[in-house]
């Protein structure tokens, strides 16, 4: 097995490592934000105090990471000291135009990358469920997939560096628009007396179901937002990314403008580290000056 170096321990991360540490995978483990290794090492994991330190065991190096913003600066402190043959595996959710940079800055390092962000949320984290769409060389692919294993049910390359995160653009803008439906179906069904924590199960298994339904729509019923399993704020950062892609493609995405608004404002209501089933906040009669129309 290859030695793996994961960078970022959030509810994404710190999940993942659990997968890939009960797998057998040699793991060393480094965090921007020290608190968060206090955990992995009562979980016997194996904690770096340095990104140098987390290079020099790995000959694979995942992130799993905020932004944009964070993985160039990760990138930027790691490019100093890798070595020919490394392969970075960013999980994060990104736009592609900052991939294809660091994969580009890689390559003359003589290390690879492969863009390989997730869906799934923490539950899917959690039972090594995860789908991942993947951008990259198919070598690079095919040997991320070996330590990607234990994370996901389904692998799939989406084309060249950068086509992962595409896809999960268009990931985003699915859920994005279906949670703020969902949402709307919930308040809906109240307003006229039916009870909401019915509709996840009357409609499994036709059209209209989905995962996100199945998820969102009984914590929404039941105003369940604990614990958290998909922030508004990412779910903001992705549906930017999406906005700047289309506008680079000219691409029309009206209905992910029309969530993205929708999820900013109830972000600014204070809701922004809370998670995604809380957009029912937006609906309930106490927001009357506020809901939508």
């Amino acid at each position: 097995m290859e030695r793996i170096g994961f960078i970022g321990l959030g509810l994404m991360g710190l999940p993942m490592c659990r997968r890939l540490q009960a797998a057998g995978f040699p793991l060393t483990v480094w965090n921007r934000s020290p608190d968060k290794l206090e955990q992995a090492r009562a979980e016997s994991m194996s904690v770096s105090t340095s990104l140098v330190e987390l290079a020099g065991a790995s000959d694979i190096i995942m992130l799993c990471i905020a932004d944009a913003a964070a993985v160039q600066s990760v990138v930027a402190q790691l490019l100093p000291v890798l070595r020919a043959g490394q392969l970075i595996i960013d999980l994060s959710s990104i736009d592609p135009d900052t991939t294809r940079r660091c994969a580009e800055q890689l390559g003359q390092q003589g290390a690879s990358w492969v863009d390989a962000p997730v869906s799934g949320g923490v539950r899917g984290a959690e039972q090594g469920t995860l789908v991942i769409m993947a951008g990259g060389s198919p070598e690079d692919i095919r040997r991320a997939s070996q330590a990607l294993q234990p994370l996901s049910q389904r692998i799939t390359r989406m084309g060249d560096v950068g086509s992962g995160q595409v896809t999960k653009i268009c990931n985003q803008l699915i859920v994005a628009a279906n949670a703020m439906l969902i949402a709307e179906a919930v308040a809906l069904a109240e307003n006229n007396g039916v009870d909401a924590s019915l509709l996840a199960p009357a409609l499994a298994g036709g059209f209209a179901d989905s995962l996100p339904l199945q998820i969102l729509a009984p914590r929404m019923a039941a105003r369940q937002a604990e614990p958290v399993q998909w922030k508004v704020a990412t779910l903001l950062k992705d549906l930017d990314n999406a906005s700047q892609l289309s506008k680079q493609s000219q691409s029309a995405t009206p209905l992910a403008a029309l969530a993205s608004q929708l999820m900013r404002l109830h972000a600014a209501q204070g809701h922004a580290t809370a998670d995604l089933s809380s957009v029912i906040n937006l609906y309930q009669d106490h927001h009357q000056e506020t809901r939508p129309c």
